[in-house]
């Protein structure tokens, strides 16, 4: 695979992709996208196998350790979920990119399903997620991913989620 078709995102592309805002943007760094050739063609048969891997680092100063829990301050599982949701989202990233930069088009990214999520240890203060995500079916505008986060190399959380790709509209993207 040429280095020409891996993604490295800061926060400013990061902001022009994502509409999410503090204190619901949950994506600080995408590391890397990668996966199978033509991953910028709008034919979804070759999107199995795009990878996506994203970090956030966890700061005492999160808005929801204030509640959960006082004394014990753990991140709550739905937010790793919608962290995972946002980081599998630009596995879209390369097809959607250049409609978005031109203003042709703008779109959602909806989760539509989470399957087995498992959590196996809690999340805290000065963690380092590391989140990997994978493609691992792509019907249309219909997206499923299978998603592990880590830290320090540790299992800490994964699920299956299926997203909904529509454009502005609600229309189907493709």
């Amino acid at each position: 695979m040429s280095e020409s078709q891996r993604y490295y995102l800061g926060q400013k592309q990061i902001q022009e992709y994502l509409p999410h805002r503090y204190p619901f943007l949950l994506v600080d760094r995408i590391l890397e996208i990668s996966g199978p050739e033509n991953m910028d063609s709008a034919d979804t048969k070759n999107k199995v196998g795009i990878k996506v891997i994203g970090q956030k680092n966890v700061s005492v100063n999160e808005p929801f350790f204030q509640g959960h829990f006082p004394g014990l301050p753990i991140m709550p599982g739905v937010l790793l979920i919608e962290a995972m949701a946002q980081v599998s989202s630009f596995s879209m990233y390369p097809l959607m990119i250049k409609k978005i930069r031109e203003g042709n088009e703008t779109f959602q990214c909806m989760l539509a399903g989470v399957d087995q999520a498992r959590f196996r240890a809690p999340v805290v203060p000065g963690d380092v997620l590391r989140f990997e995500s994978e493609v691992t079916n792509c019907r249309s505008a219909i997206w499923a991913f299978a998603c592990k986060v880590f830290v320090e190399g540790k299992l800490v959380a994964e699920a299956n989620l299926m997203a909904n790709l529509t454009t502005s509209a609600g229309k189907k993207a493709f």
